[in-house]
């Protein structure tokens, strides 16, 4: 029996070990570990007559790698983001995208509430001080979550599970979302506002939104300049949503108190610098400065910033693998479910 080959790339040990044992039997998983993009990764010319190809937001699946791909039919993304791709090239040349949706609201609101603890009572301030034999208790006074103001931005399926992690701290509720939640209005704590409305009264501000050419940006200088003085802002979603020089200048000017990070704009170069610095006439000005401000980030104390793990647990991974299996066999019987474009 001829069989469907489908090309995985960024894929890690266990994840290959996953895929393998759960092969459908009319298909041939082909892996690579490396990302796919345009300037480093995995061999273009190896891949390119694939039809399906399976690809983590760590590529970068650009005009230009779609272009050495032409017999690509369906690209399934093992993530619920999907702006790493370019959809108007897959759109005007009839490329289903499909995503992974659900797999991860209580595994990414989990860390976005591990993030707000360890920021608002300084756990990670104190635990580098005790490391080096200092112990200052006046530094390490913190406050508490109850009676306060959570600001969500963005209602989806991790939006809504930080609400409900959120009301079991006793804290107040605040919500933007284009599309509201009728579900989510009836929680008691929860309201939904303007997101002017949310700047203004939340204490802490929570982003659960996808990047789109919408919201690009769409924390900035305005936004800050509207909020309270001592605001948290914990961003688990998509570093290009916050402004980072706005960010920074927030910061420094004590409108917020403390941040915690798993994404950044321009988050590749500060995790691969060797591999970018090798090419720094590639990256364009406006990815070196907010390179240089993620710098200054890693360097405040009142900053906690992560490699964009906030999706990274053993049950997590299996279900976006387990989706994205299922994202593959329902095309192949004609069925395409969790369809983007």
């Amino acid at each position: 029996m001829l069989k469907n080959r489908i090309v995985f790339t960024d894929v890690k040990d266990f994840e290959e070990k996953y895929l393998l044992e759960n092969q459908p039997e009319n298909c041939e998983f082909i892996m690579y570990q490396g990302c796919l993009s345009e300037k480093n990764g995995v061999n273009i010319e190896e891949i390119k007559d694939t039809e399906i190809l399976s690809v983590f937001s760590t590529s970068r699946i650009t005009a230009g790698v779609l272009n050495k791909l032409p017999n690509l039919k369906i690209i399934a993304a093992r993530s619920t983001g999907y702006n790493h791709i370019d959809l108007d090239y897959c759109k005007e040349h009839n490329i289903v995208v499909v995503n992974t949706p659900r797999y991860g609201e209580c595994t990414v609101a989990e860390f976005a509430f591990a993030l707000l603890l360890n920021v608002i009572r300084k756990i990670d301030i104190a635990y580098r001080d005790l490391q080096n034999g200092i112990i200052n208790i006046r530094n390490y006074m913190g406050g508490d979550l109850y009676g306060k103001t959570l600001g969500i931005i963005g209602t989806g399926a991790i939006g809504c599970h930080a609400a409900q992690i959120a009301a079991g701290f006793g804290m107040k509720i605040m919500a933007y979302d284009p599309f509201p939640k009728e579900e989510m209005k009836k929680l008691s704590c929860l309201r939904y506002v303007n997101i002017d409305e949310l700047y203004r009264e939340s204490d802490v501000i929570s982003i659960h939104a996808p990047s789109t050419k919408e919201n690009h940006h769409m924390v900035n200088d305005g936004a800050f300049n509207k909020m309270k003085k001592g605001v948290i802002i914990i961003n688990t979603a998509r570093g290009e949503i916050v402004d980072t020089e706005a960010l920074y200048r927030a910061i420094k000017n004590e409108i917020v108190a403390g941040a915690g990070l798993d994404v950044l704009e321009c988050e590749d170069i500060l995790m691969q610098e060797d591999k970018y610095l090798m090419k720094a006439d590639c990256i364009d000005e406006k990815c070196l400065i907010s390179t240089l401000i993620n710098h200054k980030l890693l360097e405040l104390p009142n900053v906690i910033v992560t490699p964009h793990v906030a999706y990274d647990t053993i049950e997590a991974i299996h279900r976006i693998l387990k989706i994205t299996i299922d994202n593959i066999k329902g095309y192949l019987a004609g069925n395409i479910q969790n369809r983007v474009i």
